[in-house]
């Protein structure tokens, strides 16, 4: 069946020309990102003589857990926006400048400047990300669910390959030369992202300019909502930055969290109860609340790559491979941010056909069985660290890189069982008109995942001793809740209905 959303004789690896438009966008979103986020805990844990703010552990898991958290949250009014307000492909340009400009505040210096910085970036991201999405999932509206999954898969690809190359480039430049260039290569970088948006948005075709029914009143009413959110922020933002509010990142950090699962209540609530939906269109719903629950406790694991799997390649891995090249005669630490996105290029192609593969055959599992499956890998890559952690423990020092890659093995493993599946599934299962913010609501999970995240990595590791309990316990989580979503996947698949 054609899409009369976007041009059929434009083609980009068999799929329609759009998606490439859309892949390097997010190529360079992530880059920007990832750039930034494999910087941000090693900065400001640094001594003020190298460059960095010299926070303790603790404090820097809390800032890198609101700031990966908010980039989420801000999915959430990002996708009310342009739904409501200024339609997805106006959010996506919207947001590429307000990462640039974000991040180019990160490397003027001052701490006031810096932290205004991950408010603005967290601000973009949270205008681009659903949104870009949501314009895939347009494009392949009244397409067989396979080719949208395995369309996704590509996507995804696009979204590593920033990652992978932006620790290599801006990690190293930030470590080697200075933080501060770090993290003006990731403003760069988005800055040629929304370049090539401009230029390429004709592949686009119908897909996502205007928002989806809304009338001249209610672009009004949304236009005063989002002008007193805007003074509202602001209005937050001074009260923090000029001292009349004293709050710290630790305790912030835990009101944040539970402001975010108050959001998620009343939003489902809400939805269910006054979204004027049907009986199958309610169960779908549910589903999606049971994913965006599963997304929520696998980033709490996964997203521990920035914060306790960061600091640990930085102060018990071996970096001795490639030492000569630099004056510390370690290789960055950052490096290791990329070895997730290396997995992820190399398996996505192998998790795209297989998925094709088993659905040609009726064979293909169901989403809650592939989503109960990534939360036990995720509990896995865990129990690899329990044993790194005990031979530290017995025989001091540090060891060899192959513990974490073997870690980040399985993570992501995990990752392509649920990520680019949610991805897919919750735009299919969504209602037509709440397409955005249903994609903003998915990533309200990783935001709370992102949170939790720092938290726990400020902890992890304070003491050696304590690795293995720790990592017992991240096991545990991983591998029980992955059991239970597992046990109930037939129950979920029957409130699917016919979403495959």
């Amino acid at each position: 069946m054609n899409n009369k959303n976007a041009p059929a004789e434009a083609t980009f690896l068999g799929h329609p020309r759009g998606l490439a438009t859309l892949f390097f966008t997010e190529f360079f979103e992530r880059y920007s990102y990832y750039g930034m986020r494999a910087l941000l805990v090693l900065f400001l844990t640094a001594a003020t003589a190298d460059g960095g703010f010299a926070v303790d552990n603790v404090t820097a898991g809390s800032v890198y857990g609101l700031y990966t958290s908010a980039a989420y949250l801000a999915c959430l009014p990002g996708g009310w926006l342009a739904d409501r307000l200024f339609g997805q492909r106006s959010s996506v340009l919207y947001g590429g400048i307000l990462i640039s400009l974000g991040n180019f505040m990160l490397a003027l210096g001052s701490p006031l400047v810096f932290y205004l910085g991950l408010v603005v970036t967290a601000l973009g991201t949270g205008m681009l990300k659903p949104n870009v999405s949501a314009i895939v999932g347009e494009l392949y509206q009244g397409q067989p669910g396979e080719r949208r999954d395995a369309a996704f898969s590509i996507f995804y690809v696009g979204i590593n390959l920033g990652a992978f190359v932006a620790p290599l480039i801006s990690g190293t430049i930030g470590e080697t030369i200075g933080y501060r260039w770090g993290f003006l290569t990731a403003g760069i970088a988005m800055l040629l992202g929304v370049l090539q948006y401009r230029l390429t948005s004709r592949y686009l075709g119908a897909a996502g300019l205007r928002p989806h029914g809304t009338s001249p009143a209610e672009r009004r009413k949304s236009t005063r909502i989002l002008l007193a959110g805007l003074a509202a922020l602001a209005l937050a933002v001074g009260a923090v930055a000029g001292g009349i509010v004293d709050v710290k990142a630790v305790q912030l950090a835990e009101w944040f969290k539970w402001a975010m699962q108050g959001i998620a209540v009343v939003f489902f609530g809400a939805v269910l109860l006054f979204g004027k939906l049907d009986v199958a269109e309610k169960k779908r719903v549910l589903v999606i609340a049971v994913f965006f629950l599963c997304a929520y406790l696998f980033w709490t694991g996964f997203e521990q790559a920035g914060t306790t799997l960061n600091l640990f390649a930085r102060d018990l891995t071996d970096r001795s491979f490639l030492g000569s090249f630099f004056d510390a005669h370690e290789h960055p630490t950052t490096w290791y941010q990329s070895v997730n996105s290396v997995f992820i290029i190399v398996l996505s192609p192998f998790f795209a056909w297989m998925w094709i593969a088993l659905g040609a055959r009726q064979l293909d599992p169901s989403a809650p069985l592939k989503f109960g499956l990534g939360l036990v890998l995720l509990g896995a890559g865990f129990a690899v660290l329990i044993l790194a952690a005990q031979l530290i423990i017995a025989h001091g020092g540090k060891v060899g890189p192959q513990w974490l890659l073997m870690t980040y093995f399985l993570h992501t493993c995990g990752e392509l069982c649920l990520s680019p599946i949610g991805l897919s599934n919750v735009t299919k299962l969504a209602p037509p008109r709440f397409v955005s913010q249903m994609m903003g609501i998915w990533f309200l999970g990783a935001a709370l995942g992102n949170l939790t995240a720092g938290q726990i990595g400020g902890r992890i590791g304070s003491e050696v001793a304590t690795m293995p309990a720790e990592f017992l316990n991240m096991t545990l989580f991983g591998v029980v809740t992955g059991a239970v979503v597992l046990l109930l996947s037939p129950l979920f698949r029957r409130w699917m209905g016919g979403v495959r």
